[in-house]
């Protein structure tokens, strides 16, 4: 039998390999599941098993059936960066490497968790890639930075060859092919991102007759974001584009081909009617943005008309 040292030392040992429970800057807030807090619970459960057995080996039973080389929900795996490119003064496209010409596996719209390191704090966030989800050897984000941001601090400080952590995917929307009669999409921001893989799947597919209406909302005509892909997009004869600008009220300081497109202030209840009003077929909306902007669109949709189940908020 253990003395009273031996006891306290044992103890101690097992105190030590006591799961540590997560802050709240280590959740990224989007209803991810499995969540940080999720991952907690369920080591902390195998933790308690296994100091109440007083086997330790127990602690690593599920962790060596995790597979590390492939992406997943619960295990964050590293990624060298390739590139970084500045679009505007607070926005970013980073490139990540996969490899052997590799996939990443999301379909079209699904997020992954960024996991960052600020002054020995640690904080997630959830971005979706902007790539295609058939490209090969890569992955891209779109990242945008604020001031008062930690997790912006730590993206800011990156450069190529540097590696960052992610794991995933998450997501509930599934988009299959001819699904829905037309797509009316509403984004704001870098709420386009997961509008992207979602609207490219759809146009690389000669067999998808959706069409896709597009509204991307942003404060001025130089914020605008991927400006090249969403022109090349809106070539194809079931796609529309348009944009609202909050901060400009001028249509003859844009190039030509955006005046037609563009509407100045917000989007709102009478603009949103509109839109509805002129698609070709019954739309189904996606919705991106703020909080308060999903909000609000959520409302309008339904004062169009739209039902419940029409709409999806990412």
């Amino acid at each position: 039998m253990m003395d009273e040292r031996e006891e306290e030392e044992e103890e101690e040992a097992w105190l030590q390999l006591r799961p540590v429970e997560p802050l709240p800057s280590q959740c990224c807030g989007s209803g991810c599941s499995p969540c940080v807090f999720d991952l907690y619970h369920r080591e902390l459960a195998r933790w308690e098993a296994a100091r109440a057995s007083k086997d330790r080996s127990l602690l690593s039973g599920e962790k060596s059936q995790s597979c590390l080389s492939k992406l997943n929900p619960e295990t964050f795996l590293a990624f060298r960066i390739s590139a970084v490119d500045r679009l505007t003064k607070d926005t970013y496209r980073v490139r990540f490497a996969l490899p052997r010409n590799s996939r990443l596996g999301l379909r079209p719209g699904q997020h992954l968790i960024l996991r960052g390191k600020v002054d020995d704090l640690e904080i997630q966030r959830a971005y979706t890639p902007i790539s295609p989800a058939n490209a090969e050897g890569y992955f891209e984000v779109l990242i945008k930075c604020y001031q008062t941001g930690l997790m912006s601090r730590y993206v800011e400080s990156w450069s190529a060859g540097d590696t960052a952590f992610w794991r995933g995917p998450f997501g509930d929307f599934f988009y299959k092919p001819n699904q829905y009669g037309e797509l009316l999409m509403l984004a704001s921001g870098t709420g386009l991102a997961p509008m992207v893989p979602v609207l490219q799947s759809i146009t690389d597919n000669a067999e998808d007759e959706t069409f896709v209406t597009l509204v991307g909302c942003f404060k001025t005509f130089e914020g605008i974001y991927l400006k090249t892909f969403l022109q090349e997009q809106a070539r194809f004869w079931n796609v529309r584009t348009f944009f609202v600008l909050s901060q400009e009220n001028s249509p003859e300081q844009l190039p030509w081909s955006y005046r037609e497109k563009t509407r100045f202030g917000r989007l709102a209840q009478d603009l949103i009617e509109e839109l509805v009003g002129s698609c070709r077929r019954k739309p189904f909306a996606l919705v991106c943005g703020s909080a308060e902007f999903t909000k609000d669109m959520a409302r309008y949709l339904l004062c169009a008309g739209l039902a419940e189940d029409s709409c999806f908020l990412f």
